[in-house]
Parts: C-alpha cells; structure tokens; sequence
C-alpha cells in the first residue's frame, strides 16, 4: 500500500469522524417524525466537493451506517429514508452534469402519481430550484447549495410520501411555507461549511503531502 493511499484512507477516516460527530448535533425537527435534521445535513454534501462524486458518496454512506449502528440499528421507514436523500445531495454538489436533474424531475413525477401528492401538487414545485440552480452552479457558491438541499428536499419527498403513511395533503401544502426558510438555512450551511473546510483543507495540504486527491476550489484555499 503506498503512502498516498495510506493519506487518502486516514484522511476519510477523519471526514467520516467529522461527520458522525456531526450527527450528534440536532438542527431541527423532521416534521411527521421523531427523526431530527443535524449539523451533518450542512457537511455531508460537501463531500462530493472535496472526493467525487463516487467516493463522495462512499464516505457519507459509511457516515450514515456508523451514525445508524450507534443508535441501535433503528429499522423504522422514516430513517431509513433518510440514507437517500443525502447521497443525491453529495452527486449534485459533486457533478457539473445535466443528468443530475433529472433526479428531481423524477421525485415530482413519484409525488405527484401519489394521491395526496396530486392534491398538493404546488409542493413539488420547489423540486424546480435544482434545475434552475444547475446553471449558475459554477459561478455562485449558494446556488450549488441551494440546489443540493433541494434535491435531498426532492428525494426525501418522493419517498415519505409512498413509504410513511398518514401525511394528507393538507399537511403537505402547510409545510410550503415552512420549506423555502428550512433549505434556506441549509443552503447557507452548506455554504459556509464547503468555503470553511475548503480552506481548512488547502491549509492542510499545504503543510501535508499527499493530499492532492482533494478537489479544492481555488477562490476559498490558502493563497
């Protein structure tokens, strides 16, 4: 085994320890659950950012499984749900492809083939944010961010509503209101963690060799 492979593995031993401690830290409550959104929700996408896509969603996936055996291997709908959403956010921060949005496209089909979704068909609209963030992406930080909240928004949705019974459209057209200012906030998280660990990272690499398998963004590393 070399020695930039040795770095490469300790390094995604300490991401995924970042992330699970994370976990830890509850941010908000996921309404029709016990469940809660947590500071993970900010990092974890921004995983694709620094490792690919691939490999991005490799270490969120060993986040999420660490995070789901400390609690006691919950086999619940609602969490298990959860794992899905933010592998989809970590391929939308990762790739620069158009195939990415057809993710979103797919969750308003799914909602809206569910009775209650056809109902609240005005909820799904917001899973329009990916696609038109999509083409600023590469020029302003917040809409990446803004359109990889909503595409987690977007799969966590298309899923809850076949899977976790009970939420009547009433219930979905009372949270429009509510959902632009909770991904708001997230896209604001994620945005701050990506520019915070982006330099974090580029300080780290340049006092470290052997971290050039990260993909840091020039404008938020180290001059």
């Amino acid at each position: 085994m070399t020695k930039s492979t040795i770095q490469k593995i300790v390094f995604t031993i300490i991401f995924v320890a970042i992330g699970f401690g994370l976990m830890q830290v509850p941010f908000t409550q996921l309404i029709g659950s016990k469940l809660k959104f947590t500071l993970f929700d900010f990092y974890g996408p921004i995983a694709g950012g620094f490792l690919g896509s691939v490999w991005g969603m490799i270490t969120v996936l060993a986040m999420q499984i660490a995070n789901w055996a400390w609690h006691g291997f919950n086999t619940e709908t609602a969490t298990l749900i959860r794992f899905f959403p933010m592998l989809f956010a970590v391929l939308y921060f990762a790739r620069k492809s158009r195939a990415i949005l057809a993710v979103p496209v797919i969750a308003m089909l799914v909602f809206w083939a569910h009775p209650e979704g056809r109902q609240a068909w005005h909820f799904a609209l917001y899973w329009l944010i990916p696609l038109a963030a999509h083409f600023f992406r590469n020029k302003i930080l917040f809409a990446r961010a803004l359109g990889t909240t909503f595409t987690a928004h977007a799969v966590g949705g298309a899923l809850w509503i076949w899977f976790v019974p009970g939420m009547k459209a009433a219930a979905w057209i009372g949270l429009i209101p509510v959902v632009w200012k909770e991904r708001g906030l997230m896209a604001i998280g994620i945005t701050l963690s990506f520019v915070v660990f982006n330099f974090l990272f580029s300080l780290a690499a340049k006092k470290i060799r052997g971290l050039d398998f990260l993909k840091l963004h020039p404008k938020y590393s180290v001059k």
